[in-house]
This record gives structure tokens, sequence and C-alpha cells, in this order.
């Protein structure tokens, strides 16, 4: 079994929420004893609803929000020990693609400049060679060097969103984390960007997590998927698995509300009661025992681990208590 490139041990991250009255502090589990494994080459997808912590666990992994505990290992070494001074050439290696291009570009520079940063700061190569580098750049995204001297507000959507991989490319970097890059985009752009994601993983050799709450969109581009529910990964597997046989009741329900593309195939609609708890005020159990249609009275009061139903497919609830503890979870 190959090493994984990129390996996430029981991710968390909270923030403190203050409350009024005696200013009595909480804090919000956005991302709780998250742990996967992310191998060369390959994509792995995260889904879930909105608020689950799909972008915090992207966002955390790469530093750009501060973890609250757990590890990332890249290249033999945790990178939540370094600090910024030696993390910073990791940093070239480990890129990001937002979701809303246009608000992480600057709408005062040129896109030439803006593509040239990731040198700068880096202090890598002199101006006419980070010039070319981000001509070449554009090239391979589908721009012309008039391109080079726009502003981001005179691009399409698609256009920025090109833009936006370009930037997260020019440093050549190993993995990139896409948060939900194509959700703002019309259905015909969303394939356009997701068939250049895939050819430039060709041509590059990266890896990708890729985050989303599109699942038809994730199959397509996922090898891999994990399962999302109040800051918990409740299922991992690989992706046609996942589809074919889900076992966590959530993924179940997720699945049932994908479309299908036939009119004579008629599908169980699994539709979900009540709402999703606060994370301010997280249930006891199972995180998903309130609107569990399975839950037992187990659920209510332990927190399942993570069992290892087959290889590679992994789930957090009690209803496989009879398959093996994942070793992630701790066996």
């Amino acid at each position: 079994m190959p090493q994984p490139l990129l390996k996430v041990e029981h991710l968390k991250k909270t923030f403190p929420v203050e409350s009024s009255g005696w200013f009595k502090k909480n804090e919000v589990k956005a991302v709780h004893d998250v742990s996967f494994d992310i191998y060369e080459g390959e994509t792995f997808g995260i889904v879930g609803e909105s608020g689950c912590g799909k972008s915090t666990t992207g966002r955390t992994l790469l530093r750009l929000t501060e973890p609250s505990g757990g590890k990332v290992i890249y290249q033999d070494q945790d990178i939540f020990s370094l600090k910024e001074k030696n993390f910073r050439p990791i940093r070239e290696d480990l890129q990001m693609i937002f979701q809303d291009p246009l608000a992480s570009l600057d709408p005062k520079k040129r896109i030439g400049y803006s593509l040239e940063e990731p040198f700068i700061i880096q202090k890598k190569g002199t101006k006419k060679e980070r010039k070319e580098m981000v001509l070449k750049m554009l090239e391979r995204v589908g721009f012309s060097e008039e391109h080079y001297h726009r502003f981001p507000h005179e691009f399409s959507g698609g256009q920025r969103q090109r833009i936006g991989i370009a930037r997260a490319l020019v440093l050549n970097p190993k993995f990139i984390v896409c948060d939900e890059p194509v959700s703002a985009l019309d259905v015909s752009i969303q394939s356009q960007i997701l068939n250049l994601l895939k050819e430039l993983q060709q041509d590059f050799g990266l890896s990708y997590l890729f985050i989303g709450h599109d699942l038809s969109v994730v199959r397509y581009i996922a090898n891999r998927i994990g399962v999302m529910y109040l800051g918990e990964m409740v299922e991992q597997a690989p992706t046609e698995e996942l589809f074919e046989n889900p076992l966590h009741p959530y993924t179940k329900s997720l699945l049932s509300a994908v479309p299908v593309p036939n009119p004579k195939v008629k599908r169980e609609r699994i539709v979900l009661k009540g709402e999703v708890p606060s994370p301010l005020d997280m249930p006891k159990g199972c995180v998903f025992h309130t609107r569990c249609p399975l839950a037992m009275d187990i659920c209510k009061e332990i927190k399942p681990p993570t069992y290892k139903v087959k290889e590679n497919h992994r789930v957090q609830c009690h209803l496989y208590e009879h398959s093996e503890v994942s070793e992630a979870d701790g066996a």
C-alpha cells in the first residue's frame, strides 16, 4: 500500500462565541475529530449539507485558519507544528482554489500582477521570468497575452475561475484544495472547469481535495468520497462503492435526493425530519441521532466509533458494531 501524500489525523477546529448576559463563552465545533488520507494523483471528495464543516476542513488543513487540534502529515512532518518561517517553503506545495474567484482577486490589481504575487511572496524569479511563467500558465487555462493586463471585473464567472486555477498552479504545487469551485457557475461552464481540472491533474500529477454539495459533480471527479455531517466524517468509501452501497443513514438520504435522468426509474426519497442541531449545543452520542430514522437507544448516549466494513469503506454508525473498528479511530 503506497504512503499517502497527505494524512489528516483527528482534525479539530472550534471558534469561540461570546453570548449575552454574563459574557459566558461558548464555542462552535466546526470540525470535530476528522481523519482521512489523500494519495498522490487522486481526488478525495467531501460532501454534506451547508454548514457541515467542509470548507473549514479544507482551509484548516492548509493553515489558512489555524487548527484547534489534530495533525496534518506532509513529507513526514506535522505541518501544524511548524513555525510560519518553516512552513512558508512548504506552502507553495499546498494551494487552494476558492469558491468565489472575484472575492479572492484584488479588484484594483491587473490579472498579471495577481498571478505574479505568489512568486513575489516566495521570492522566486526575476520580473521577466515571473511574467513568462504567468503567461505560460494563462495560456494553459485558455487565455492569451492580452488578458494579462485586464482587471478581474472584465471577466465572466467561468473565466475568473480559470484565473483562480492558474494562480493556484503557478508555483507548481502537489496538492490543491478545490473549495466548491463550480457551485456558482452555469452547468455548461461547470463541465468545462471540471474537465480542465482533470486535464491539469493528469499533466501536473496533482492531488485534489474537492469540496462540493452536488453529489453528481463530486461523483464525476472524485476517486473516493467522505461524507460530513455536523463537523464529523460519518462515512468514507471509493466513489462507486459509496453510490452503489451507501451504509450511513445520512448518506442514504443524500443519495436519495440526487435526480435520476430517466423518468422510468423510480427512487424512494428518504426525507429527514427535524432541523440540524446547533453546533453550539451538540447532541450527546451520535451527532445524527436527532434526525436518524433508524436511531436506537445507544445512539442517544454513546458516540459510535468508525467501523471498517470493507477494506476501503468506513462508517461511523452503531448499526455496524460487529465490524472491525478502524485504526484511524484508535483501534
